[in-house]
Formats: C-alpha cells, sequence, structure tokens
C-alpha cells in the first residue's frame, strides 16, 4: 500500500522566517504556575510528575517535526532530576524587543512565551496545548538551561521558575542544541521518584509517531550486570507500521502487513495503520501533533466515516452480504481491528473532560477522504487480503446479533429479579452516586467478612466466585453469558447501547463513584485482579477512563509481640517491623502471621486495613497510555505464549519468594 504513496514531511521554516528573537510571543505570566499546578499539569502526583518531561521532550520533538533535529536524550539523574538534551537549533539567546531580556529567559520564565506561536517558526507543535517550559521550570526547585548555539555555549539556572542569573556564556562548542535539567519540587508534587518504564513507554510511543528520529533514556539509578546504567534506545524507520506491529505482536494477524496511508489536505498531514488479528476486540489509537487524544474526536470519527463507507460499498458491490440475514453495521468492519490515526493539525482544538479530545472539523473531512481513497485501492489491488477481512466481517456481524441477544438477556433478568439488583450484592443503605462504593470479592468467605466489616451507609459487597472468565479470548456473546459478568453488570447499574449499531457503554445510571477490587494479596489474587482489569478494559473501558477502578491494598502480614502489632504489604515492611518489635532482643519472640486470604482476617482487621477510607490505601487505575495498556493485556491474557514467557523472564528478577 506504500508503494504510490508520497511521502508527508511537514513544512520548513523559510530562509526569511529566521528562529530568532523576534519569533517568540508573549501571551501572559507565570505567576499562577506554582499557586495551581494541577490547572497547567492535570495533577500533581505521578502523572503530573512525569509530564513535567513529556513538556521537555516535545520541545525537541517539535525541533524535529520542523526538520533540525535528530537526536534526543533523556537521563534520569541518581537524585530522580532529569535531563533533556537535543541536536535542535537551540532555544534563541538574543534579546527580545519586547521583554529587554534574553529569549531564553523569555521562554522559560514566561507562561505561553515559545516559537510555537509563531506559524513561520514551527507549523505544528505538540505538548500540553502550550503551556510550554516556563510550566516545568516553575514546578522545580532548581532548573538548568543550556543552549549550544552559534558556536557559543549558553546558560542560566532557575530556582522555582526565578532566574539566578542572566543569561552567560560559558564557553564555545563544535555542536548545536538545547540541555535541559531540572529537579521537580518536593514540595509540590506527591512523588518526586521517576518511573523508567512509564518514560521509556512514551518515547516508544514517540519513536513510532515520528519516524528516523533516535530517542534514549538513561537511567543512572540503576546498573545492569555488566556496570552499564540501564539504557533503552527508540528509533523506528517504519513509523505506524511498526507501531501497529507492536501492539500486534501478541496477537495472530489476518493479514500479512498492516494497511498504511498518508496524505494530507489543507495543511493537515494524516497517517495512518491498520492490521486486522484473529481477536474479537477493537483497538483504535489516535494521535494529533504526538497527543494522544484518549477521548478521540473528528479525526477518529472521519478514520470510522471512511472505513464504514468504503467496505460497505465494497461489499454490496461485490455481493459479499447476500447470505447474511442481517444488516452490516460499523462495530462489524472494526471487530479484530488495531488501528493508529496520527494526524499533524497547525492550530488543534481540544475538547472533552481532559481536554483530549479533536474538535477541529475540518480534519474529519480530511482523514475520511484520504482514507476513504486508499482502502478502496487497497481492496481492488488486493483480492486474498479482501475475502479474509470480509470473511471476518460477515463472523462479526453474526456474532454480534448473538451478543445482542445474550446482552438483552442480561438486562431483562436484571429487570425481572426486583430491582435490577443480583442476590449475592449486599447493597448500601446510600444512594448517593458520588458517595457510594462497591468492593468486589473473591469468593463467599472474603466476602462474608468484608460484609460484616464494611459501612453499611456507603459501602455495598459484591462476592464473586472464583477466576471470572478471560474476556481476551472469549466471543462477546459468551461474556454476556457468564454468570458472574451478568452480576457485575446488574450492580453496577451500567448498560451496554441496545441499539444494533452501537456498543456504547451507558453509565448514566452508574450506582456507586468508587469501583473496589478487593482480591487476596498472593499471586492468585493477582491473578484474579488482572481477570477483573481486563474485563473493565475491554467491555467497560469508560469506568476506567473516568477513573472509578481501583484496586485494594490488603496487607500481607501482621507482625504481632505482646499488645503491639503492626500491618505489612511486602517482606521489606516485615522485617523491619520484626525487628522494631525485637527491640534489640530476639526475634523468635515476634509472631509473623502471613494472611493467605481475605477470609483469614477478622471483619475488624479488614475494616481497619483495607476498608476505612482513613487508614487504608487504594490504587486508582489510569490510562496514561491506551496503546500501552492495550498491548501489555493483550500479552499478558491473549493466546501468544512467547510474548508472555519474555515478559516473565525479564520481569523474574522482580518476583519474591514469601516466607
Amino acid at each position: 500500500m506504500s508503494e504510490g504513496t508520497a511521502d508527508i514531511t511537514m513544512e520548513e521554516t523559510t530562509k526569511k522566517a529566521e528562529y530568532s528573537a523576534s519569533s517568540i510571543q508573549v501571551l501572559e505570566g507565570l505567576e499562577a504556575v506554582r499557586k495551581r499546578p494541577a490547572m497547567y499539569i492535570g495533577d500533581t502526583g505521578i502523572k503530573g510528575l512525569h509530564h513535567l518531561v513529556y513538556e521537555v521532550v516535545d520541545n525537541s520533538i517539535d525541533e524535529a517535526l520542523a526538520g533540525h533535529c535528530k537526536n534526543v536524550y533523556v537521563t534520569i539523574h541518581e537524585n530522580n532530576s532529569i535531563s533533556v538534551k537535543d541536536d535542535g537549533r537551540g532555544i534563541p539567546v538574543d534579546i527580545h524587543e519586547k521583554e529587554g531580556v534574553s529569549a531564553l529567559q523569555v521562554v522559560m520564565t514566561v507562561l505561553h512565551a515559545g516559537g510555537k506561536f509563531d506559524k513561520d517558526s514551527y507549523k505544528v507543535s505538540g505538548g500540553l496545548h502550550g503551556v510550554g517550559v516556563s510550566c516545568v521550570n516553575g514546578l522545580s526547585s532548581h532548573l538548568k538551561a543550556q543552549v549550544h548555539r552559534n558556536g557559543k555555549i549558553y546558560e542560566q539556572e532557575y530556582s522555582e521558575g526565578k532566574p539566578l542569573y542572566p543569561v552567560r556564556e560559558a564557553g564555545t562548542t563544535t555542536i548545536r542544541g538545547t540541555i535541559v535539567t531540572f529537579q521537580p519540587d518536593a514540595t509540590i508534587f506527591t512523588s518526586t521518584i521517576y518511573s523508567f518504564d512509564t518514560l521509556a513507554g512514551r518515547l516508544r510511543e514517540l519513536a513510532f509517531l515520528n519516524k528516523g528520529i533516535h530517542l534514549d533514556i538513561v537511567d543512572e539509578r540503576e546498573k545492569d550486570e555488566t556496570g552499564e546504567f540501564k539504557h533503552s534506545h527508540f528509533h523506528s524507520e517504519g513509523g505506524l507500521v511498526e507501531f501497529v506491529k507492536f501492539l500486534d505482536s501478541t496477537r495472530e494477524p489476518l493479514i500479512p502487513t498492516p494497511i498504511w496511508v498518508e496524505g494530507s489536505r489543507d495543511n493537515i498531514a494524516v497517517e495512518v495503520a491498520l492490521q486486522y488479528n484473529l481477536s474479537y476486540t477493537e483497538n483504535v489509537h489516535s494521535y494529533v501533533n504526538n497527543i494522544n487524544t484518549i477521548e478521540g474526536g473528528t479525526h477518529v470519527a472521519g478514520f470510522r466515516r471512511a472505513l464504514t463507507r468504503t467496505f460497505k460499498s465494497f461489499g454490496e458491490k461485490n455481493k459479499l452480504f447476500e447470505k447474511l440475514k442481517i444488516e452490516i453495521v460499523g462495530d462489524d468492519f472494526r471487530e479484530g481491528l488495531t488501528s493508529i490515526i496520527s494526524v499533524k493539525v497547525p492550530e488543534p482544538q481540544f475538547e472533552g473532560q481532559t481536554k483530549t479530545k479533536l474538535g477541529n472539523n475540518e480534519v474529519a473531512g480530511a482523514v475520511e477522504q484520504i482514507l476513504g481513497e486508499k482502502l478502496e485501492h487497497y481492496l481492488e489491488e488486493n483480492p486474498k487480503q479482501a475475502k479474509l477481512i470480509f470473511d471476518k466481517v460477515v463472523l462479526a456481524a453474526t456474532a454480534r446479533a448473538a451478543a445482542r441477544k445474550a446482552r438483552e438477556m442480561v438486562q431483562r433478568k436484571g429487570a425481572l429479579s426486583g430491582g435490577g439488583l443480583p442476590g449475592k450484592l449486599a447493597d448500601c443503605s446510600s444512594k448517593n452516586r458520588d458517595e457510594s462504593e462497591i468492593f468486589l470479592v473473591e469468593g463467599d468467605s472474603a466476602g462474608g467478612t468484608a460484609k460484616q466489616g464494611r459501612d453499611r451507609h456507603f459501602q455495598a459487597i459484591l462476592p464473586l466466585r472464583g477466576k471470572i472468565l478471560n474476556v481476551e479470548k472469549a466471543m462477546e456473546h459468551k461474556i454476556y453469558d457468564n454468570e458472574e459478568i451478568g452480576n457485575l453488570f446488574q450492580a453496577l447499574g451500567v448498560r451496554i447501547g441496545t441499539l444494533e449499531d452501537t456498543k456504547e457503554l451507558d453509565i448514566a445510571k452508574l450506582r456507586y463513584g468508587k469501583i473496589v477490587i478487593m482480591c487476596d494479596a498472593d499471586v492468585d489474587g493477582s491473578h484474579i485482579t488482572t481477570l477483573i482489569l481486563t474485563f473493565f478494559f475491554r467491555s467497560m473501558k469508560k469506568l476506567v477512563e473516568e477513573g472509578h477502578i481501583y484496586i485494594a491494598q490488603p496487607p500481607l502480614y501482621l507482625v504481632k509481640k505482646g499488645k503491639e502489632q503492626t500491618y505489612c504489604w511486602n517482606d521489606a515492611q516485615r522485617n523491619a517491623a520484626t525487628k522494631e518489635l525485637a527491640k534489640g532482643g530476639s526475634e523468635a519472640n515476634v509472631h509473623v502471621q502471613r494472611y493467605k486470604g481475605l477470609g483469614e482476617m477478622n471483619a475488624e482487621q479488614l475494616w481497619e486495613t483495607t476498608m476505612n477510607p482513613n487508614t487504608r490505601t487504594l490504587k486508582q487505575v489510569t490510562i496514561e497510555s491506551a496503546a500501552e495498556a492495550d498491548y501489555t493485556f493483550s500479552m499478558l491474557m491473549g493466546d501468544e505464549v512467547p510474548p508472555r514467557r519474555e515478559f516473565i523472564e525479564s520481569h523474574a528478577k522482580f518476583a519474591r519468594i514469601d516466607a
């Protein structure tokens, strides 16, 4: 498909439009960032902490999109400070006409100041909607910017966003580029410990989205067996085609190679890669200027319209639906489809709850036209692949009809069983969704303990029998036939659209603000937790996206000596507590109880450690990267064994044997 398709490269700056101080336009000041950090980076937890790195890296990627940068290096230092280095043009350092100081200082200290607002310097840009590196500076206890430009090195340091000295020369150089080193402010962030895997995942994503760029990450906190720092390198020449292959590496492909489409219209660059596989789920991942648009938007709408219109027209023209007794709909063409949609838009408009939904109407038409034309050519030129795809589409339509009947049966059963609630549910008395929470508990024994220990006013308990169905490997109608999953639908009050052309989850009548998965703190419990999470991610993704899913953290040990006792969640805590209670004496006098299951705890202990809002720890399940989550669930719960074996082997060093 790539043959005969022109490569799309974003326009470079013209010779007349030099990147200098005059390119930097100032919109407003920086004062509010430290007072209301969540307004600018989403939150002050782990997610916001990592977004600081993304913002600096995105500046380097913007240089690459403009054709001036090929290499980006990220370093996690031993003290959890971060350095981002690139070989771009270097931030301008000449005096800014309006501000009267170096343009570097303006970029680093004034919110919404940068070359991204000058169309001649950057045609498109990513980042946190133009917040800029100044936001990172404002939220760092210390930041140093070093610029290699015009044969000289320039530098400036800042404390809490304020310059410590004017921009100064610091020597000569034969290279060019910018190095930004910053220490997140521990008084603002709840944690300042960076995750190598989280940052590496974003860099991998950026490598796929921006083919040809080299991205490296080094972790100076950890060395391998050879004494080298932990390191990963990401580079993709295939771009989205390689991205789709990576995501589908844990699934069996239906067609030998992904379908790839690239083109542009009205200054909007469109690139799409899609691959059919033998699974039953649809995985569409979309990006605008490298920003993951988890809520979709007009580019996704254009993609779906093009797919449905083109495939339906081809199927009807070639009489491929004659034996079907039901009408083909859009969902049927997307079952078992993994696709990446990436658009580059000069002035994106974002909407939605998390400002990650594209609102530009003109983008829908561009995507629909470009994709529709190329798909039509593909189907005509590849009859064998077309037959494989349409055979699957027909099966999907047949299965959809069966799933609809099963879904209606679940909802009808709920309506006939007195308020639609399953018999095992111990409901709470409150009808206020915002304060109500439901605990999904493994087994009747643990369920009984939880029912005794809960606060009946706002806490409901739903015991689940054993391991629920692995939805990763099940057809949709089998999911609704499963009794435990049926109980979940009824208890939560959510519905799947009953119209034939939609699988949209309706959560208008969701009964609980928090849905807490509470399983044993052992390996079996972790497996059941993963099965339940897989169900939510595949069948009730909206609940995850809107922050309703949590995982309880029951303790693994009770360490006790006399009347003194301490709960422990891991071996390190157990060992420390044992030494503490021994108080220099024999540790043999300290009793260690290992909880093999929630049922071994009495109601008071379960309440105190795991259910009491004042003393418990809940982990909220969020989706930082839908593509990474898709790959992980498929790898852990799918049919392909080799990727799972590789994952287990690479993570074996983190495993432990509990005494």
